[in-house]
């Protein structure tokens, strides 16, 4: 699994840290919560950041769907398009990543250009 380093940042520094990622030669993506229904870790706006390196910063749901985020971050940062996705209770995958809390959370998930 990817190696986590210290939620210290806000979004301006997330935003910050993924550019010089980037400046340094690094793939980034970044995953921004862009809605919420319910119970949710993590509040519409929450970023993690992602590279090539699979160093990550920032948080989307606390750990329970960071794994999935990554994964698509992966397939973005190879050139597929930006992603908005959707976990939620009723979804057979939210059991599966861990967002049994009893809400939905909406993620988009783009490339760092």
């Amino acid at each position: 699994m990817a190696k986590q380093e210290p939620i210290t940042a806000g979004a301006a520094d997330l935003l910050a840290e993924a550019l010089r990622w980037r400046d340094e030669g690094h793939s980034v993506a970044v995953a921004t919560v862009v809605s919420t229904w319910g119970s949710s870790p993590r509040p519409v706006g929450s970023q993690l950041i992602v590279d090539d390196q699979l160093r990550l910063q920032g948080s989307v749901s606390g750990g329970c769907i960071e794994g999935a985020v990554v994964h698509e971050a992966q397939a973005i940062m190879a050139g597929a398009p930006g992603k908005l996705l959707e976990f939620g209770v009723s979804d057979e995958q939210a059991w599966e990543v861990g967002l049994a809390c009893g809400g939905t959370i909406r993620v988009f998930v783009e490339a760092v250009e």
